[in-house]
């Protein structure tokens, strides 16, 4: 691949083309807003003039409700070789194609399975797929020559490429990105209308369930307008655990002592599903999850203190394969959690101590 075009230079394709650009393909373009795609060039990204001809692929990113109606129009004008588009829903935009009578074999559906709380350009970097999963979703028609350009596009950007259908690929990330996105944001509205006091408790896993709670609800109404039916046959069943489990919470309240078992029995049940579910969830590098000892660190809420830590860890010889950082209410001081393999965790605590850090047990 020499050229492409990136049509829609938001989060996503900007982040795409920086990795492209600075892999050295010549890179256009284009935004229904213009200055948008003059600030994804000041970027770095590409250029915002018109390539002089049909460039090798481009690459539509654009929301789910309007794929279809771009693909068309680069796909009428003859812009590229081949055409693919990065949105999170894959089977409502192929059939829409399929309705308005196009040639599909130069096109394939593809969504990269990563992203930020934050949109726009200016949130894009050239790592942003590093690693992560690139679903691609060629069908019988598709020229094994697009086919072949999109896994280029994938290399390039250093993801990991997965080959799925494309309905199969809607009814999976509404379980692991659509349905939880909603589930975060309903847990988030619980705080909208809290006392401050209460708010101010808040603590690491209040923001590691409402993180995602922060993305704009303009780009999640597009996202879950194409693929309602999933998330809401998912929701029915998260909804029937809940009814079950606000049953077992009330049980507990009962003063007889089989309806308190009862009550038990229900949270530990939907509990332990919870521990079974979580194991599942994918570790480091998509391999299989892994247990690590935590060392944690008390440090001053100050410029340099983290750099001080990793280039302590690393004298020390220890790789630190997770980190996350605990803010102390009302106070300039937080709790750094490094996570390292369990063997590691005695040697890094000494390291640590010997240089004057503050460990807690």
């Amino acid at each position: 691949m020499r050229t492409a075009l990136v049509i829609g230079t938001g989060l996503i394709g900007t982040s795409a083309a920086l990795a492209l650009s600075q892999r050295g393909v010549t890179v256009h373009l284009a935004d229904h807003d213009p200055e948008q795609a003059r600030t994804a060039a000041a970027l770095g990204a590409g250029t915002d003039e018109a390539p002089d001809g049909p460039v090798d692929l481009a690459i539509v990113a654009a929301p789910p409700a309007h794929v279809a109606a771009v693909l068309a129009d680069a796909m009428r004008r003859g812009a590229a070789r081949g055409y693919l588009d990065v949105a999170s829903v894959k089977g409502g935009p192929r059939r829409d194609l399929e309705a308005l009578g196009l040639d599909l074999s130069a096109y394939i559906g593809t969504h990269p399975m990563s992203g930020r709380e934050k949109s726009g350009p200016l949130a894009a970097t050239g790592d942003l797929f590093e690693g992560r999963p690139w679903v691609l979703t060629p069908t019988r028609d598709t020229d094994t020559e697009v086919l072949n350009l999109a896994l280029e596009l994938v290399s390039h950007c250093r993801a990991v490429p997965v080959v799925m259908d494309a309905d199969a690929h809607d009814r999976a990330v509404a379980l692991v990105s659509h349905m939880p996105h909603l589930m975060s944001s309903m847990v988030a509205a619980r705080l909208e209308g809290a006392e401050e006091a209460a708010v101010r408790l808040c603590g690491q896993g209040v923001r590691d369930v409402t993180r995602i709670a922060a993305s704009d609800p303009r780009m999640w109404i597009d996202i879950l307008s194409a693929n309602p039916g999933p998330v809401a046959d998912l929701l029915t069943d998260v909804a029937a655990d809940l009814e079950e489990t606000v049953r077992a919470l009330r049980a507990l309240q009962s003063s007889d002592e089989d309806k308190r078992l009862e009550g038990v029995s229900g949270i530990e049940d939907v509990l332990r599903r919870g521990n079974a579910g979580q194991v599942r969830v994918p570790g480091k590098h998509g391999t299989a999850p892994r247990v690590y000892d935590v060392v944690a660190v008390l440090i001053d809420d100050q410029p340099g203190q983290l750099a001080r830590i990793f280039a302590d860890a690393d004298r020390a010889g220890v790789n630190i394969e997770d980190v996350r950082i605990e803010h102390a209410t009302g106070q300039q001081a937080g709790l750094v959690q490094l996570m390292v393999e369990p063997k590691a965790a005695p040697v890094l605590t000494a390291a640590l101590r010997e240089r004057g850090w503050a460990i807690r047990q």
